[in-house]
């Protein structure tokens, strides 16, 4: 299996899977879902189900080039398209969940609905994203910059469980994941969560979570840079090289997010896990080429 190491790699990764995903669109009016969704139909990897906004998608002239794989579903509004392609995944006529332009709340609501949403039972609903940036190697993953402000340990657990099976998915055979902490020390007193990372690393090293490594707590720059380890006189498996990131919160994770996209340009995709599918849930404002690159993520994800 290839290793995505930049985005570019996703594509290739999925031409080697060689499948076409059913991907239920919501309201997709914008011209970045639009444009999103067109590479991803023509790049052979998603079958779109456009729910609403028909008139808008038909007026684009790249859409003619890919009407054969297009479905077309009417909506009233954009609530009503986040219910029908809710019910689309439950039922099993789609793959994947796109968000367009319609406000994550919105989305949420239906994706969350305790009778006909799509949180898996016994699991938590968390954010995944991935970025790729100048100053580091490959991709690097991290969670959680979107949905749980504060995880709880066995939410924590959670979502160190689902980065090892997305970066394996991603052709990372034993992902490197680390704990990470504004220091490399456990701290009872200050720091309560930093004495949980001790129980996620044994249960990491006992399998629990497939072949992975996970460390911690690390900082992110001794996660990240192998000299620093060095200097600091760390000694750890993650030896400076890590794949994935787990945040303490959702307030670190989103200063991270926002900082590499600001000053580094980062490019950056990102999906739901702990759903029945995966879901893409991009910002309104976020360009065609993250939303592309987010929907391949999601691809690579289904089953």
């Amino acid at each position: 299996m290839t290793q995505v190491k930049e985005f570019n790699d996703l594509s290739t990764l999925l031409r080697e899977k060689g499948k076409r995903h059913r991907a239920a669109i919501v309201w997709p009016q914008d011209k970045a879902t639009q444009r999103a969704v067109y590479e991803a139909t023509r790049n052979g990897f998603i079958a779109p189900v456009l729910i609403g906004c028909k008139k808008e998608v038909e007026q684009q002239e790249r859409y003619r080039q890919i009407a054969a794989q297009c479905t077309f579903m009417d909506a009233g509004d954009a609530d009503a398209a986040a219910r029908q392609a809710v019910a689309l995944v439950r039922a099993g006529e789609a793959d994947l969940l796109m968000k367009g332009f319609i406000n994550t709340d919105v989305l949420l609501h239906a994706i969350l609905n305790k009778q006909n949403g799509l949180l898996l039972p016994d699991h938590v609903l968390t954010h995944i994203a991935v970025t790729e940036m100048a100053g580091y190697r490959k991709l690097i993953f991290f969670t959680d910059a979107a949905v749980i402000p504060y995880p709880t340990h066995e939410q924590r657990v959670q979502q160190v469980q689902y980065m090892a099976v997305f970066c394996r998915l991603c052709g990372i055979s034993r992902p490197r994941i680390s704990l990470i902490h504004c220091s490399e020390k456990v701290d009872a007193k200050y720091f309560p969560f930093t004495v949980g990372y001790q129980e996620i690393k044994a249960k990491a090293a006992g399998g629990e979570m497939g072949d992975c490594i996970v460390d911690g707590p690390l900082d992110l720059k001794t996660s990240c840079n192998r000299e620093s380890m060095f200097v600091k006189g760390i000694s750890s498996p993650i030896e400076g090289d890590a794949d994935a990131l787990i945040f303490p919160d959702i307030e670190a994770a989103n200063l991270f997010y926002k900082t590499i996209t600001l000053f580094c340009g980062a490019s950056t995709a990102g999906i739901l896990q702990g759903t029945i599918a995966p879901v893409v849930l991009p910002s309104r404002g976020d360009s065609w080429q993250s939303k592309y690159n987010s929907l391949a993520l999601a691809a690579i994800g289904c089953r």
